[in-house]
């Protein structure tokens, strides 16, 4: 277990699979919160495989919590954005479906 923590293809792998995660939920779910959800895991995937590089491959391991940090402040403040977004669209349309939101051109 220990030998299984300490290779750099075991963050890649968690991190794609978080990816791919993510990207499936951005496509088949009919809600705007599902989407939200699988966004945030778009934006945990590539966090841990910034961390995973920068801790096995870089000189200096502090530019991939740099980078991390600023995606965990990109996603708090999309997360907020996205709220509004939906609560507006909630109290205009009274549904959050995607489906129902076909008249809107933008």
């Amino acid at each position: 277990m220990l030998m299984l923590s300490s290779q750099l293809n075991t963050y890649l792998v968690i991190g794609a699979i978080l990816f791919g995660f993510g990207v499936f939920g951005l496509v088949r779910r009919p809600s705007l919160i599902g989407m939200l959800i699988a966004a945030e895991l778009v934006l945990c995937g590539a966090s841990i495989n910034f961390m995973a590089f920068s801790h096995f491959l870089a000189p200096d391991p502090t530019t991939g919590q740099i980078i991390t940090l600023f995606i965990m402040a990109i996603a708090a403040a999309e997360a907020a954005i996205a709220m509004s977004i939906v609560i507006a669209v909630y109290r205009n349309y009274k549904s959050i479906e995607t489906e129902d939101l076909v008249e809107l051109n933008g």
